[in-house]
Order: C-alpha cells, then sequence, then structure tokens
C-alpha cells in the first residue's frame, strides 16, 4: 500500500502522466548504466522544475523512501543506481534553460541539460565551458557536476568543480537554498558549492548551475609523438611539463589501443610502437608554433622515433578522432569494458605503466591503457567476457591491484568517474578510517535519514568489489 500511496501522491505534483513512469519495461531501463549492477526502481520520475522537486522531496521524506537523481546514465562507476529501490529522478527533460550571459561570462543551466550544448553555445560569444568528459555530446550537466567530471582538457583548465560558480541545490529535508553566485571571488563562509560538486546526489539535489565561461583560445596545433618504450613515453610528458610548455591536451595510447583502433577503422597509425601521445597546444598562432616546435626537441631528446605536427585542421582531426574511437574499438575483442580511472601524481606515470604490465602479465587479462596522461588520470581498461566466470574473477582481483598501485603511488581511485558502488569497497584505502568517519558525518548532518542516492561512496557492511553475480 505504501508504494500505491507514494505514486498517488507523486502523481499529483506532477502532473503529467507521461513523466511517472511504473511499468516494468520503463524501470528496468533505469536500473542500470555504464558499470556493473541491476537494481530496478519502484518509480521513475522525470520532474522539470524545482517545485516538482521539492515535492517529490517532500513524499520521499514522509514515506522514508530511497532518492536517486540521474542524468543519461553514463556513470562508469554506479552513480545513479537505485541499489535500494525507491524512487529515480530522471533529470534528463529538464533542458528549458541554457543561458549564455556574455559580459559577466557566465552560462545559467538547467541540470538535464547536455554538456557539449553548453560549449557550443558558448563559441558563439567568443567563449569556452571548458570542462570536456569524453562523453560530453550524451551526458547531462547535473550528472557531470553530481560526478565532478574531468576531460581531456583537465590538464591546463581543470575538471567542472573549477568552473561552477553557484547552484540552486534541494536539501534532503525538500528546502531550497542558493550557493555561490555570478560572482569569480566568493568567499562567504564554507563553500557549499565545492562540496556538492562531486559528491554525487548524497547531499543534494542540484537543479540550477551557475557555470563560469573564459575567452575560447584563438587556435589549435596538435602533434602526435611515437615510441617504441611505453615507459619512456610516460617520462616524456614531465619533460615537456617542466620544459614550459602547458598544452591544453596530453594523451596517451598504448599499441594495444593503437592496433585496437586501426583494426576497427583504419586510418595509417603504426601499430609496430608500443606508445603514442597526442598533444594539443591552444592560444595565439605564433606561440603555438613556437610551443610546437619545442616539444618535439624535447620528444625527441628524451627517446620518442617520431612527432609529427598536424599541417591542416582535416589533419588534426582525423588524429583526435583516433583516440575517441578507442572505447569503441576495444570492445569488439570481447564484449566487456571495464574502465578505471586510477590517478597518480605525474611524476609516477611511469611507475604505474610500469605496475600496469606487471598486473597484465600476472592475472593474463586484456589491458589496454589510454587516458589524459598529461595530469597523471590514466584509463586503465580491461576487455573480457562476463560469461566467463573464472576471467571475471581474475579481473576483480586485477582491479584491486590497480587501485592500490594508484593509492600507493600517492594518487587517488579516481580522477573523474566517481565513486559510486563500484569504488566503495576501496574508499578507507585512500582516506583512512578518520577520514571517511568524518565524510560519514557530514552525510549525516546533510542527510540524516540516508535518502538521497544510499549506497554510494560509503561502503555498507559486507560490501565487496564483485563485477560477477556469481
Amino acid at each position: 500500500m505504501i508504494q500505491a500511496e507514494i505514486e498517488k501522491e507523486i502523481r499529483q505534483i506532477v502532473n503529467n502522466k507521461r513523466r511517472v513512469l511504473t511499468n516494468e519495461a520503463d524501470l528496468a531501463s533505469y536500473s542500470y548504466d555504464a558499470s556493473f549492477g541491476v537494481f530496478p526502481p519502484d518509480i521513475v520520475v522525470q520532474p522539470t522544475s524545482t517545485n516538482e522537486v521539492v515535492g517529490i522531496v517532500k513524499v520521499a521524506n514522509k514515506y522514508k523512501t530511497p532518492i536517486y537523481p540521474r542524468g543519461r546514465g553514463t556513470s562508469l562507476s554506479g552513480g545513479p543506481l537505485p541499489v535500494h529501490g525507491g524512487i529515480v529522478l530522471d533529470f534528463s527533460k529538464w533542458t528549458d534553460t541554457l543561458i549564455i550571459e556574455p559580459d559577466d561570462l557566465v552560462a545559467i543551466v538547467s541540470p538535464g541539460v547536455i554538456t557539449a550544448d553548453i560549449n557550443q553555445m558558448a563559441n558563439q560569444f567568443g567563449l569556452m565551458y571548458p570542462p570536456d568528459p569524453s562523453s560530453s555530446h550524451v551526458s547531462t550537466i547535473g550528472g557531470n557536476l553530481a560526478e565532478n567530471a574531468g576531460g581531456p582538457r583537465g590538464l591546463k583548465y581543470g575538471v567542472t568543480k573549477d568552473y561552477v560558480l553557484g547552484l540552486e541545490v534541494v536539501t534532503a529535508d525538500g528546502e531550497v537554498i542558493q550557493t555561490g553566485g555570478r560572482t569569480v571571488k566568493n568567499v562567504t563562509g564554507y563553500d557549499l558549492t565545492k562540496l556538492i560538486v562531486g559528491s554525487e546526489g548524497t547531499l543534494g539535489i542540484i537543479t540550477k548551475a551557475i557555470l563560469q565561461l573564459i575567452p575560447k583560445p584563438q587556435s589549435t596545433g596538435t602533434l602526435m609523438v611515437l615510441f617504441d618504450d611505453l615507459i619512456i613515453a610516460g617520462k616524456a610528458i614531465s619533460s615537456i611539463l617542466t620544459g614550459g610548455i602547458l598544452p591544453s591536451k596530453l594523451e596517451i595510447m598504448d599499441q594495444a589501443s593503437v592496433i585496437a583502433v586501426e583494426q576497427f577503422d583504419p586510418s595509417g597509425l603504426p601499430t609496430d610502437i608500443e606508445a603514442l601521445l597526442l598533444i594539443e597546444l591552444d592560444g595565439h598562432p605564433a606561440a603555438i608554433e613556437a610551443e610546437a616546435k619545442r616539444v618535439k626537441e624535447i620528444c625527441l631528446e628524451i627517446g620518442a622515433i617520431e612527432v609529427k605536427i598536424a599541417e591542416t585542421k582535416e589533419e588534426e582531426a582525423e588524429l583526435w578522432k583516433a583516440r575517441k574511437l578507442v572505447s569503441p574499438a576495444i570492445v569488439r575483442k570481447k564484449p566487456t569494458k571495464i574502465s578505471e580511472d586510477a590517478t597518480v601524481p605525474r611524476s609516477r606515470v611511469p611507475d604505474m605503466f610500469q605496475r600496469l604490465k606487471e598486473i597484465r602479465e600476472r592475472y593474463n587479462i586484456d589491458l589496454v591503457v589510454f587516458g589524459h596522461a598529461g595530469d597523471g588520470n590514466l584509463h586503465p581498461n580491461i576487455i573480457a567476457d562476463k560469461r566467463d566466470i573464472e576471467e571475471m574473477k581474475r579481473v576483480e582481483i586485477a582491479v584491486e591491484e590497480i587501485f592500490k598501485a594508484a593509492v600507493e603511488m600517492g594518487g587517488t581511485l579516481s580522477g573523474e568517474h566517481g565513486i559510486g558502488t563500484m569504488k566503495a569497497p576501496f574508499m578507507e584505502m585512500e582516506l583512512g578510517t578518520a577520514g571517511l568517519s568524518m565524510m560519514k558525518r557530514i552525510k549525516e548532518a546533510w542527510d540524516p535519514h540516508n535518502l538521497l542516492n544510499p549506497g554510494k561512496m560509503f561502503p555498507e557492511p559486507g560490501q565487496r568489489f564483485v563485477l560477477t553475480n556469481e
């Protein structure tokens, strides 16, 4: 009866039956994301106003029912999964506000707006929204805010939290608060904006954001650098940065990634190498030309076997296309992809490459490495077949070792994917008992009944990292 009462009260708040979903097929489609695990919700609601969110949260409070904010379901860590049933709030329909105010260099957006659309509209005013997660063409800004998403441009420009000036947030008890504002400088009280960004919907529900924009660089230039040694490629990264050059992007692909892309969509990339770096420089054309020459010198000095500078925009686009094709290319070999984002200090990137090689060999797994090497944010991806239980058990152990290696090197469990359900069992490994306890106390203060996205970030008793149901 409680379920029927919840549905009845929600339908009174959301006066559009198409935005309240209860049939089995709809619920099944909201039971998973881009990670692992299937958890059906009891009801899905698609709010399009703050008042609707407030009403729904108050209903959840009344019946002590969990509530899970969700964007487009692109999370790789299980962020929006309704692990305890309850109400999923699907924000993908809430796209009515995308305002660029060029004089203040801000964008005002609804949570369901597609992230890439913000940058595209900003470009019309000669501005840019820098955060560029690989899923930006399909992911929502609300999801990016919840997970504090990054992307290739994080090296030079930072991640999502670095561009959030203010938020409108619905709290766990249904109150509406405003954090931050429209100014770049704001030191009034605690920085609740930064606390909420990256909290994965566990502290409050974001219903509006004010984002900082910056002037769009005049031009870009791209280099491809080839190496016959993965470790030397890692060392080249620090050499470029200490050489006085700060690229806008500095990406790496190992040999397995390159081979997969060439088999998927051939473009003439050499496959007899151990690694390649893709480097984007931006700014004034004259500065780009000078910096490109310097990067070439540095890379050849450290041991690169070839450096190619793209001569045209078409050549640039072709090189970056290869990087974007890595994920779809590698799953052609096996259907299950475990995408991690363990991040280490830049100086330890060569050491991390060595550890990944050892893990690959020790557990006999298909492991490819690519990612945002310039800021230490590597993406070790393991390709497997979840129907092969024995293989998946080896993969589980290998992933644990990847996390341990990153933390031991002074790194972190996640550079941009978030914690969700996938990495919760390892939180204490990085934060320690006292650090994790402090985070739990913040959660309890903001959400005493644990209704907002429960089962995320904090490990539940006996919770383990598993990729199978066996």
